[in-house]
C-alpha cells in the first residue's frame, strides 16, 4: 500500500499594510514646506515692490501670507500622503504656529523697519562722535551712548540694593500689615505712568536745590530707579519663593542664623533668576524718554558728569533728532533710525546676557 503526501496548495502572501507607519512624511517635510511657502510668499511681496504696486516691502504681509500657505500646503500634502486624520493634526499644528506668527508680527515689523531704515548711519562715525557744532549732514550719538550707560548704571546702582533687600524682607521676615502695605505700594508703582516718575524726579531736586530749571543726569537716573524698583522687587520675590522650604530647615536644623541662611542658601540658589529681573528691569528703562526729557534734559555736548549739567540719552537723542529737524532733513532721520537701531541692539544684548547669565549661575542639580 503506498501513501502519497499531499501537499496544500501554495499561496503568494500578500503584504501586510500597517496603517500606523504606511504613508509616512519625512521628518523635514514641514521644515522644508514652511521654507519654501515663505520663499513664494517673499518673492510675491518682492515683485509687487518692484512693480510699484506698494510703496514699500511689506515683510509682516510677506510672512502672514507665508504662513498661511504653508498651513493649506502642509494639510493638502499631508491628507494626499498620510490620510485625512494625520491630515487634521497637522492642520491645527500649523494654525498654531500661525497665531504665534500673528502676534510676532508687529515685532517682525518694526526689527525690519528699523534695520533697514538705520543701516545707512549705523558706521564709525556714529558712534564716535557727538553732535557738537553739526547742523547738517555726519555727526553722531557718543554723547547719548555714554549718557545712556551712565544714567542707567546709576538708576541700576540705586534700584537693585532697595529692590532686593525689599523681597527679602517680604519674603523671608514680611508678616501683617506692614508686609500688606509694603505689597500694595509695589503694585502701586508698577502701574506709575514713566512721566511722573520724571515729574517726581524733577519736582523733588527743584525743591531741594530751589533752581526750577535744574536739569543733570542723576535727576535721570532718580527716575528711573522708580520705575524699575517694583520690577526688580516682583522679579526677586518671585525667584525667592521658588527656594525649596527644605533648604531653609536644613540650614536652621545645623544652628545657621536665620540671616546667614538667607545669605549663603536661599541667594545663591535663586540668583540665577535675580539677575534675570535685574536685566530684564534694566532693559524696560533703557528706552524711557518722557522722564529723560524733563530731568536729564538734552545737550549736543559730551558731559561725563551725572550731577552736573544737561545729560543726552539715547532716547531723548532719537526724539531730538526726528522732532527738531534742520534744512537737511534726511540726515536728521537717518540719525534717529540709527539710534534706534543701537537702542534695540542694547536690549536685544542685554536679554542674551540675562539667558547667559541665568544658565551660567542656575544651581547645578545631580541627575
Amino acid at each position: 500500500m503506498s501513501l502519497t503526501s499531499t501537499r496544500p496548495p501554495s499561496t503568494t502572501a500578500m503584504p501586510i499594510s500597517n496603517s500606523l507607519t504606511a504613508g509616512k512624511l519625512p521628518r523635514s517635510a514641514s521644515l522644508w514646506l514652511l521654507l519654501g511657502s515663505l520663499a513664494v510668499s517673499a518673492a510675491v511681496f518682492g515683485v509687487l515692490f518692484v512693480g510699484g504696486i506698494t510703496a514699500d516691502y511689506n515683510i509682516a504681509g510677506a510672512v502672514f501670507f507665508g504662513v498661511l500657505l504653508f498651513c493649506l500646503t502642509i494639510w493638502s500634502v499631508s491628507r494626499a500622503v498620510e490620510g485625512s486624520r494625520k491630515a487634521k493634526d497637522r492642520l491645527v499644528t500649523a494654525l498654531v504656529s500661525l497665531a504665534f506668527t500673528i502676534a510676532l508680527l508687529p515685532l517682525i515689523s518694526v526689527a525690519f523697519t528699523t534695520i533697514t531704515n538705520g543701516l545707512p548711519r549705523f558706521d564709525i562715525e556714529f558712534f564716535t562722535n557727538s553732535m557738537r557744532n553739526v547742523v547738517g549732514e555726519g555727526g553722531g550719538a557718543l554723547h547719548a551712548l555714554v549718557g545712556t550707560l551712565l544714567v542707567t548704571g546709576a538708576a541700576t546702582l540705586i534700584s537693585v540694593p532697595i529692590g532686593l533687600l525689599t523681597a527679602i524682607y517680604l519674603v523671608e521676615y514680611g508678616r501683617g500689615s506692614l508686609a500688606r502695605g509694603i505689597t500694595f505700594f509695589v503694585d502701586v508703582m508698577t502701574g506709575i505712568p514713566s512721566i511722573v516718575a520724571g515729574l517726581f524726579a524733577y519736582a523733588l531736586f527743584a525743591l531741594l536745590f530751589n533752581d526750577p530749571g535744574i536739569r543733570f543726569g542723576f535727576g535721570g537716573a532718580v527716575a528711573l530707579s522708580v520705575l524699575m524698583i517694583p520690577v526688580v522687587v516682583r522679579s526677586s520675590e518671585e525667584m525667592l519663593k521658588l527656594v525649596p522650604n527644605e533648604l531653609r530647615e536644613a540650614a536652621f536644623a545645623l544652628g545657621v542664623p536665620k540671616w546667614l541662611t538667607v545669605l549663603k542658601v536661599v541667594l545663591p540658589t535663586s540668583i540665577a533668576g535675580i539677575i534675570t529681573g535685574v536685566m530684564i528691569s534694566i532693559a524696560r528703562v533703557i528706552g524711557e524718554t518722557a522722564p529723560l526729557l524733563i530731568i536729564a534734559g538734552f545737550t549736543a555736548s559730551m558731559n561725563y558728569d551725572l550731577f552736573s549739567e544737561r545729560m543726552m540719552t539715547l532716547p531723548v537723542y532719537v526724539y531730538t533728532q526726528y522732532a527738531n529737524q534742520g534744512a537737511d532733513t534726511q540726515a536728521y532721520i537717518d540719525r534717529a533710525w540709527a539710534g534706534a537701531l543701537t537702542l534695540i541692539l542694547i536690549v536685544a544684548l542685554l536679554n542674551v546676557a540675562a539667558r547667559l547669565i541665568a544658565k551660567i549661575f542656575a544651581p547645578k542639580i545631580a541627575r
